[in-house]
């Protein structure tokens, strides 16, 4: 974002909206919890205990594919609005739903990709430029963000202050932070995928659901880095008054 001038803006109702958007985003995982009659806590259970082994190298690969496909792409194909990003998962979600767990594996570093991609468009969309190696980072730190399935407010909120230190930070060093968690929202994704009969519906619903939550999640995020730069609150103040705002609501 150009210019450093700070112009007059209401940082207090414009954090109300933001921990509205934010809470409102946590509640789209019901839908798939409905569908595969679960809970989220036991949906890691389903799967073999050779995938569950593998999953924080599978994620940490499918971010590693995702950084480099969703980077160059940029040049090829125009930023798409929300919407159609997720119409577009939801349709991958449920071809990998289809075959169970094969299937879903060879489509989750397809499906972080086009996410990752659409977190980039939203940065853009805030003013920043994805090209910058400081906000392809921060695009990643959106995945730091607990999943849709996920009730942790706390942790939801964490990644928000983004206390990482950016600066000298390596995309690997990031990814490396964030994969152990991401592993196990993905797990959940996964899991649902193959549950017996529903896989395609299940599949369908999980994107849905991830793609709507880690959208809305990089338009907070990117909003407060947005907000911290028009008003010259720091962004982990920012945060501190979105967690009391979130509480309140």
């Amino acid at each position: 974002m150009t210019g450093t001038a700070l112009v007059s803006v209401n940082v207090d109702q414009e954090i109300i909206d933001l921990a509205r958007r934010h809470k409102a985003a946590g509640g789209v995982g019901l839908q798939v919890l409905n569908i595969v009659g679960g809970q989220a806590e036991n949906l890691l259970e389903r799967l073999p205990d050779g995938v569950k082994n593998r999953l924080e190298d599978a994620t940490t690969k499918a971010l590693e594919v995702a950084m480099s496909a969703a980077h160059q792409s940029r040049g090829v194909v125009k930023d798409q609005q929300s919407w159609l990003n997720t119409a577009l998962a939801t349709a991958m979600g449920a071809a990998g739903g289809a075959g169970g767990l094969p299937t879903a594996l060879a489509e989750l570093p397809v499906t972080t990709t086009v996410l990752l991609r659409a977190i980039q468009g939203i940065a853009h969309e805030y003013g920043f430029d994805p090209a910058d190696p400081e906000i392809r980072k921060e695009c990643l730190l959106v995945f730091g963000s607990a999943g849709p399935l996920a009730d942790d407010d706390g942790a939801d909120m964490a990644f928000l202050s983004a206390r990482v230190t950016l600066t000298g930070a390596t995309v690997h060093g990031i990814i490396a932070r964030i994969a152990p968690r991401l592993s196990v929202v993905l797990g959940q994704k996964l899991a649902a995928q193959t549950v017996p009969i529903l896989g395609a519906a299940a599949g369908a619903a999980t994107n849905y659901a991830y793609f709507s939550y880690y959208q809305e999640m990089a338009h907070v995020h990117f909003s407060l880095r947005a907000l911290s730069q028009k008003s010259g609150h720091s962004r982990e103040a920012l945060v501190e008054r979105m967690k009391i705002a979130t509480k309140n609501l």
